[in-house]
């Protein structure tokens, strides 16, 4: 089998495991607010679903250094799919209780933090060096097209067949992400002295991925990054209902130009093929970044505001393609899990803890005041990473 069709099939099984997990994802969210109406529960379901994902990536980078990554990756699929089959017919039988839909969150973002690490670095076992770029690029546009549809989707789901029918889509599409992958033919790493135990291998993962200058300032850069975008990601709902009105329409607006904005950018990635300095794309990122989401914070009217979150969302497949193209090539085959999950742990962390400081202070002054502090700050990060590298 050629690398192009080992890619065509791997990129359509992990968007078909992507777009169910993110049907459920949008219906158990929208499912706890109708029934509570509760900002607890909002915090404990987005706990549920995020921090046992960061908690357990350390571990999930080990094992798809150890083992091999396309068995890795299927069994996590499959232990997510379980999960959501026994809460489907949990629901089925008559228990409906909230508790339960946090329990079967912790046991999918489990296997994602597992799952998370073996995908990103396998990307190498199936392309190229020299396309890994353009491959990037056509998954990235892919996720954005999906990041378009899932929430529709997830909507319809709810309000036709119920919560229960959007559980059956999550099991199917992993089932069918599963028959796909089976499909591709991927060598395990060997690793490189199997008698160490896992948590020597893990503290030799993070060992090398701290002690590379490189990937050093990649994460530390990639932490300030997305503690900075925080409050563009989170905060901008707040702000479209205060100062320009609490119509419907206009959230959803917001969602769809970013998504939008997001495809033309995975385009471009995929039809440019290549970026020669990467750490200096990932620079000019965050700078725009910091330029678009400082303009949101004066933006003049409701259609200006949505040109600038549309040219900011542009720029997002640039940047994670730049990012982890950058990872793939500096870190060696047999550590490249671990420098993920490495990475994944300060950028999953980032936002949780922002969202503490970020949130409260949109309570004592305005997020457009809040957009512009952190946008200078982001093109600052920009900018010093940039120089940083350069030297």
């Amino acid at each position: 089998m050629n690398w192009k069709k080992r890619v065509a099939l791997f990129l359509a099984s992990q968007n078909h495991s992507i777009f169910g997990s993110s049907v459920v994802g949008f219906t158990i969210l929208w499912h706890i607010t109708l029934e509570t109406s509760s900002g607890v529960w909002m915090m404990l379901y987005t706990t549920c679903a995020l921090l046992p994902q960061v908690l357990v990536s350390l571990l999930g980078g080990v094992w798809a250094d150890r083992y091999n990554r396309k068995h890795l990756i299927m069994l996590a699929d499959g232990f997510i799919a379980l999960a959501t089959l026994a809460l489907a017919i949990f629901f089925l039988m008559g228990f409906r209780k909230l508790e339960l839909l946090l329990t079967a969150s912790v046991i999918r973002s489990l296997g994602a933090g597992i799952q998370t690490p073996a995908v990103s670095a396998i990307y190498p076992q199936l392309a190229p060096a020299e396309h890994l770029v353009k491959v990037q690029g056509i998954n990235q546009t892919l996720n954005s097209v999906l990041m378009l549809l899932s929430p529709a989707v997830g909507g319809i789901l709810l309000g036709t067949v119920g919560i229960v029918g959007a559980f059956f889509v999550d099991v199917a599409t992993a089932a069918l992400a599963i028959i796909l992958l089976s499909r591709i033919q991927v060598e395990t790493m060997p690793a490189a002295d199997a008698a160490k135990s896992v948590w020597k291998d893990l503290n030799a993962g993070i060992a090398y991925t701290l002690g590379h200058s490189r990937l050093r300032r990649l994460i530390i850069c990639g932490l300030f990054a997305f503690l900075l975008i925080t409050p563009a990601a989170v905060l901008t709902p707040l702000m479209i209902e205060r100062t320009f009105g609490n119509e419907v329409w206009r959230l959803t607006a917001n969602e769809i130009v970013w998504a939008i904005g997001s495809i033309l950018g995975g385009v471009f990635v995929w039809l440019k093929g290549q970026f020669r300095d990467k750490a200096r794309t990932v620079a000019i990122c965050l700078v725009w970044f910091g330029l678009m989401f400082g303009l949101l914070g004066i933006s003049w009217n409701f259609m200006s505001y949505l040109v600038f979150m549309g040219l900011a969302g542009f720029f997002l497949p640039i940047f994670v393609t730049a990012q982890t193209v950058f990872i793939q090539e500096a870190a060696p085959p047999d550590v490249m899990g671990r420098v993920f999950s490495v990475s994944q742990l300060f950028t999953a962390s980032a936002m949780p803890i922002a969202i503490l400081f970020f949130g409260p202070m949109a309570d004592v002054v305005s997020v457009e005041s809040i957009l512009l502090a952190s946008g200078a700050l982001l093109a600052l990060v920009g900018v010093i990473y940039g120089f940083s590298e350069k030297r």
